[in-house]
């Protein structure tokens, strides 16, 4: 019998270190706060609170999409498309509020991406999963 016909079993978890564990939700949480940041700063001087307003939104907004890709299998479909959407729709909110926009138009905008996401979210929960909630095999 050939040494290189039996492939090693893994024991455990594989590491989340690559581009799938921190580095898409730093990346996304960076590019939110700076523009967060910008928003902020209505065309004048940037001024201290402005930088921790960014930092802070940047930091929040990768810790959640990190909680959600890492922990979200754990809730039904139904709840993890609902919390993508509610993610989304808080973010989407708050930006548009830092604009000086009323609190309607920013909770209705808010809203909206909410639903357009949660909705996207659960088209492609159900088409890759089988009725059980496991991943679809290929």
């Amino acid at each position: 019998m050939a040494a290189h016909a039996a492939v090693p079993a893994r024991r455990g978890r594989a590491r989340s270190t690559g581009t799938h564990g921190w580095g898409v939700p730093v990346t996304l949480g960076v590019l939110y706060g700076l523009y967060a940041a910008t928003v902020a700063r209505h065309g004048g001087a940037a001024t201290l609170g402005q930088l921790w307003l960014g930092l802070v939104s940047a930091v929040v907004l990768a810790v959640g999409i990190h909680m959600l890709h890492r922990y979200g299998r754990a809730l039904p479909r139904e709840l993890r498309a609902v919390a993508w959407g509610s993610l989304t729709g808080i973010a989407v909110g708050f930006l548009f509020s830092l604009s000086g926009a009323s609190v309607l138009s920013s909770s209705g905008l808010g809203l909206a991406a909410a639903g357009v996401n949660g909705a996207a979210a659960y088209y492609v929960f159900y088409t890759h999963e089988d009725a059980a909630g496991r991943p679809a095999p290929y």
